[in-house]
């Protein structure tokens, strides 16, 4: 019972997060940012909210600069559309599994390729 409803409160707040980043937030330093899931604590005080962005280093550094700045407008907002007894405190983690999985893609298509020419020579 509590895993389920801990899963939904983190969808919950995943959904809204992610509507209120990109509707709401109009900061000139905030590129392209998904957010990819939210754990929240059991006793429901603190939020880790993964976020992917896309982009290179220095966009993702500026995106997770707006991010903090927009910590204090977010819980706010977060805590009017979402009802729980208190909203829990935000800390945005940067997701770079998408990147990781998009080179580790490129690595095996290089392998196949390889492999393909070793074949080919035989």
């Amino acid at each position: 019972m509590k895993r389920e409803r801990m899963g939904r409160i983190d969808h919950e707040l995943q959904r809204e997060l992610a509507r209120l980043i990109s509707t709401e937030l109009k900061d000139p330093r905030l590129g392209f940012v998904t957010v990819t899931r939210v754990e929240i604590t059991n006793d429901l005080q603190t939020a880790k909210v993964f976020v992917s962005i896309i982009g290179d280093r220095h966009v993702a550094k500026q995106s997770m600069e707006a991010l903090e700045s927009a910590r204090g407008f977010l819980r706010g907002e977060l805590g009017h559309a979402v009802s729980l007894r208190h909203t829990p405190s935000i800390t945005f983690v940067e997701d770079r599994s998408t990147e990781r999985a998009i080179a580790l893609s490129k690595v095996l298509a290089q392998t196949a390729r390889e492999q393909g020419e070793a074949d080919d020579s035989k």
